[in-house]
């Protein structure tokens, strides 16, 4: 894995992003932001499972209002996600935002953009330049591909605000195409000292979105490339945050939260592994210690297979034996087999 590409390091609400910084875990809310309540129980359910920042959707000045009631119900820093209409952006900022994100595709003028940075500056607010493939400028040259063309948008825009004398800056360059999002980050690293939002937008539900995130975000941060990132998926947001760890887990980036640690079962095997596996899965998901925890369903080879474990359990025929490091050191009736083993995981 390459050494991490170091960007200039800036700072969302409490959260550091950039410099030597982690990298960070964010997600979006899904409700109706005019929906304070539910907002708010959204993103506290988002912040148990580890989502360190959070963006909100704000489509009309009612939901730009409701920003400032949101942040006094939660702690997380939000990021107001801005698009036509930059006052909105200004009602946020009044209302407490702790950073925005304007896409260059529908917010470009200079008198607008000029007006967001006298607002956002002496707040200390970063803005994010967040390009679509989806929603390029009309400027766009059709003649050079999608990625290039996103980068030209985001190279036009931070041009713009740093001729403001403005450079707490974050960019992205999301796409639905994976290659087509590498390559879009592979070229403006070399280009551009700020932090990099990843993310592969419009990925679709869990099941093929998560597979598609995790090429294109695994890829990038094994290269060296990302500040902060979020799995965009067609579902529950905090299913979003759980699988931000896991690809940073699979990378030995970060290590929040529990690691599983399950083989696949064959026919040797004579209970319902998947069932348990998937009880330990969701006992583990808002634990914050990063153990690991295998569930095996050979009791001869188990212990041996996930001896790096913390804790596990291999499944026999009625009984199961408990291990840790590869240790055996207790045996469990079948019926005790997902309670006993957490009773293990807790003691660690």
């Amino acid at each position: 894995m390459k050494q991490r590409r170091i960007s200039k390091l800036i700072r969302i609400g409490t959260v550091n992003i950039g410099g030597n910084s982690p990298i960070v875990v964010q997600s979006m809310t899904k409700t109706d932001t005019r929906d304070v309540a539910g907002t708010i129980r959204q993103i506290q359910e988002m912040a148990e499972y580890g989502c360190e920042i959070v963006r909100i959707a704000v489509p009309d000045k009612e939901a730009a209002q409701a920003l400032l009631s949101i942040k006094r119900g939660t702690h997380i820093p939000i990021i107001a996600d801005i698009h036509f209409d930059y006052r909105l952006a200004l009602a946020t900022l009044e209302a407490g935002a702790d950073g925005l994100r304007l896409n260059p595709g529908n917010i470009s003028e200079k008198k607008y953009i000029a007006a967001i940075v006298r607002a956002a500056k002496p707040r200390g607010v970063p803005i994010r330049i967040g390009v679509n493939a989806g929603s390029l400028p009309r400027s766009a040259n059709p003649k050079v591909s999608i990625a290039k063309q996103m980068v030209e948008a985001a190279l036009e825009q931070i041009r713009l605000l740093e001729s403001l004398d403005f450079d707490q800056i974050k960019v992205s360059l999301k796409a639905f195409d994976v290659p087509t999002t590498i390559k879009a980050y592979q070229l403006i690293a070399e280009k551009i000292p700020y932090p990099l939002h990843l993310g592969i937008t419009e990925s679709g539900l869990p099941r093929a979105g998560v597979i598609r995130s995790a090429i294109g975000i695994g890829v990038l941060l094994y290269q060296g490339i990302g500040d902060t990132l979020r799995v965009s998926l067609t579902g529950d947001p905090k299913e979003e945050v759980i699988a931000a760890y896991e690809i940073l887990k699979s990378l030995n980036l970060r290590e929040r939260g529990p690691t599983m640690v399950s083989c696949p079962a064959c026919g040797r095997c004579e209970v319902d592994l998947i069932g348990l596996a998937r009880s330990v899965e969701e006992r583990l998901a808002k634990m914050d210690s990063p153990i690991k925890v295998a569930v095996m369903g050979c009791v001869v080879n188990g212990p041996g297979e996930a001896r790096g474990a913390d804790v596990g359990i291999a499944c026999g025929k009625g009984r199961g034996a408990i291990f840790r490091k590869g240790e055996v050191v207790r045996t469990v009736e079948e019926k005790d087999f997902l309670e006993v083993l957490m009773e293990e995981v807790s003691k660690i």
